[in-house]
């Protein structure tokens, strides 16, 4: 059975960092695509694991799966690790704010995590 593929804990923390909904992100990708941010950062997460965050975020828990649970644990150790402790969303410059979002955490939109 599925569930056995993700914790509680995994899930409610995917679902706290991102803050960006499908369609948010699926725009983001499309902007970044498009080539009107050409000065990305080299630690700018492949397009792919941002198709994985959309792809997630339409799924029910019970369809998650292994690959999933790892994307999910991926984008929330990675979200964190840049985030740091207590940020001010106003700290961040954009390049910063643009890897995040490229992980589906806009910091600027309030966040339960």
């Amino acid at each position: 059975m599925a569930d056995s593929v993700i914790t509680d804990e995994l899930w409610d923390e995917f679902h706290a960092v991102v803050t960006m909904t499908s369609r948010e992100l699926t725009d983001w990708m499309l902007t970044q695509s498009s080539g009107e941010d050409t000065a990305t950062l080299a630690t700018t997460p492949d397009l792919e694991v941002t198709q994985q965050v959309v792809a997630i975020l339409g799924k029910r828990r019970t369809d998650v799966t292994p690959d999933d649970a790892d994307t999910m644990a991926l984008v929330v150790d990675q979200v964190r690790t840049i985030r740091g402790d207590e940020p001010e969303p106003e700290a961040y410059d954009d390049d910063v704010r643009h890897l995040l979002m490229s992980f589906g955490h806009d910091p600027l939109k309030p966040t339960d995590a």
